[in-house]
């Protein structure tokens, strides 16, 4: 993602970003809600973890600013 303007979304359940952002420590990524479940494990975020709306709240909930995230993969 290039730097530059922060992005502006606005606020809402509908919109790209769904009603949750968890901001990680790289400009422009974070982990947040997604307006359409059905969308939920498809390629279509720039580098961010969309999960539902619902997920994504309890998440918020369960975690605190400077909570270590660490991706794992085979």
């Amino acid at each position: 993602m290039k730097k530059g303007k922060p992005i502006r979304v606005p606020p809402g359940p509908n919109n790209p970003i769904g009603v949750v952002w968890i901001d990680l420590n790289k400009d422009g990524y974070g982990i947040h809600g997604a307006p359409e479940p059905a969308k939920i494990s498809k390629t279509a975020s720039h580098g961010c973890v969309r999960l539902t709306n619902w997920d994504a709240r309890e998440l918020a909930r369960m975690v605190q600013p400077g909570t270590p995230v660490r991706f794992t993969g085979s």
